[in-house]
């Protein structure tokens, strides 16, 4: 069962643009976001002189998101390390404990452990190797095992979803069927309604011939999924490699069906129910 919790944000500066801590009722940790260009203003600060692990967030070589996720016994020393060493990150989320929880090893722990489900997730690209994990009683792990449903928590409250899988998007008891985008010239595709739009699932297959009905942004979106391999040529369609969230059914039916369509009447049950009846 899950339960509700209470976030506090705090902007110190005032603005969203400074620097941003997170912490919820009843634990521990803190959760920080501070910009790169802003990281030696802060440097100062009791947060950034602490253990713990961060999550630097930028692009990638083809625009894509992307990140690296590491640890360290002083936050600020890293962070200075990374601005010296690495171009591709603006901003950097990282946590610690108000108190003296964390050490080595259990930083290594969540290091190994966000690093995991980041890779699951298949949001962001992971700019590293996999961090070796370190032998922790059954114990321990329970307790950063919690510490950390909380990191997955405040990363996504600050902006990034990049610990919560597509599928957890979907997770609305009111929204189990699974529904059906084709047509007869082939194109296939299995979805859901999401959270945060229409989730198309992998092994969609698009229609590869756009028509003129299609819009520029949807042809300028399937161009940069091929661009990053999301889709792959496959003689007259494109494959979806990986689960791909949308702003809405009607956008996603037309990627799929690469022409101007009505996506609650195209996705359908497997009893052939259209979703704009399933809405009501």
């Amino acid at each position: 069962m899950n339960f509700g919790k209470t976030i506090r944000l705090f902007l110190v500066d005032g603005t969203s643009n400074g620097l941003i801590t997170a912490e919820l009722s009843n634990w521990t940790g803190i959760g920080v976001k501070v910009p790169r260009i802003k990281v030696k203003e802060y440097s100062k600060r009791n947060e950034f002189q602490k253990p713990g692990v961060y999550i630097l967030i930028g692009k990638g070589e083809n625009n894509e998101d992307a990140s690296y996720i590491g640890e360290a016994e002083v936050i600020f020393d890293r962070l200075q390390h990374h601005i010296a060493k690495k171009e591709f990150w603006n901003e950097v989320i990282f946590f610690s404990s108000k108190d003296k929880y964390l050490n080595k090893a259990s930083v290594k722990y969540l290091e190994s452990r966000l690093h995991e489900l980041a890779q699951l997730s298949n949001r962001y690209a992971v700019i590293q190797n996999i961090p070796t994990r370190p032998e922790l009683s059954e114990a321990e792990q329970a307790e950063l095992e919690e510490f950390l449903s909380n990191i997955k928590i405040l990363t996504s409250a600050l902006g990034h979803k990049i610990f919560e899988s597509v599928e957890e998007t979907v997770q609305d008891p009111l929204k189990e069927e699974i529904y059906t985008c084709s047509n007869g010239a082939g194109a296939y595709a299995k979805g859901k309604p999401s959270t945060e739009g229409f989730l198309i699932y992998q092994g969609a297959q698009f229609i590869a011939l756009e028509q003129k009905s299609l819009s520029t942004s949807i042809i300028e979106e399937r161009s940069k999924m091929l661009n990053t391999e999301q889709l792959i040529p496959m003689g007259d369609f494109y494959e979806l490699t990986k689960n791909y969230i949308t702003s809405s059914p009607s956008r996603a039916a037309s990627m799929i069906l690469a022409r101007s369509a009505s996506g609650p009447l195209e996705w359908k049950t497997d009893k052939g129910v259209q979703l704009k009846q399933m809405e009501k």
